[in-house]
């Protein structure tokens, strides 16, 4: 049986979304940390020989802001436990640029904000890439960020869109990709609401889901193999 999958979520309205569908149609057992209350007091429980898989998900907040959102500074703490420890780790958005921070790399403003639905090329490299060789070499993907990250030394990078890096993978364990694969259509019609962002919906989440689930399925296959070679 394979073990537990935990979301780290940094707001209410950021959440698993397609992904955590996919989970319960799996009958997969998952659990949301909201590391937002007690400043992340939530992940000092965890034990990690427990835990099948991390997934971090996205927020308004910056990686830089540990003064501001104190919780950060514990996460930050948390994900290198994670690396370590080689449990597959899935950053989304915010958990992207919080893992390339963790890895060394440099979070900065992007040249450009993206908000709402754009296409983004993969790299030669995601071809072979355990998660995204399944995928076309390129992908309508929802986007809504206004920092960007600098590949972590000995990454790999698997995509990338208006002069960004948008996907990559370090390791054989842990992946960040900067756009929300996540997301569903309520999803995005209650960040519009939150934020008062204007965002291109010219592409319905039902256009993608497709290449969200063939991700997802090569994640648990992931998590699996782990779980096997881990001999629990």
């Amino acid at each position: 049986m394979m073990k537990k999958i935990i979301f780290i979520r940094h707001i209410a309205i950021e959440g698993p979304g397609t992904l955590g569908e996919f989970l319960r149609k799996k009958d997969i057992e998952y659990a949301i940390l909201d590391v937002f209350k007690e400043n992340g007091a939530v992940l000092a429980s965890q034990d990690l020989k427990t835990v099948g898989a991390v997934v971090i998900l996205g927020g308004p907040m910056n990686v830089y802001e540990d003064e501001k959102f104190p919780f950060l500074s514990a996460e930050k703490d948390f994900i290198r436990k994670v690396i370590k420890e080689k449990v597959p780790l899935f950053g989304i958005c915010l958990g992207a640029q919080l893992i390339a921070c963790v890895l060394g790399a440099k979070v900065k403003r992007a040249p450009c904000r993206e908000i709402g639905w754009y296409e983004i090329a993969l790299d030669k490299t995601a071809r072979t890439d355990p998660l995204m060789k399944g995928s076309d070499d390129k992908m309508a993907v929802f986007q809504w960020h206004e920092d960007t990250f600098d590949l972590p030394k000995g990454a790999f990078l698997l995509a990338s869109n208006n002069g960004m890096n948008q996907a990559f993978r370090f390791g054989d364990s842990t992946w960040g990709f900067q756009f929300h694969i996540e997301v569903d259509d309520e999803m995005i019609a209650s960040w519009r609401a939150e934020y008062s962002q204007e965002c291109s919906v010219a592409a319905p989440v039902r256009d993608v889901k497709k290449q969200s689930e063939g991700i997802y399925n090569a994640f648990l296959d992931l998590c699996a193999m782990a779980h096997n070679n881990s001999g629990s």
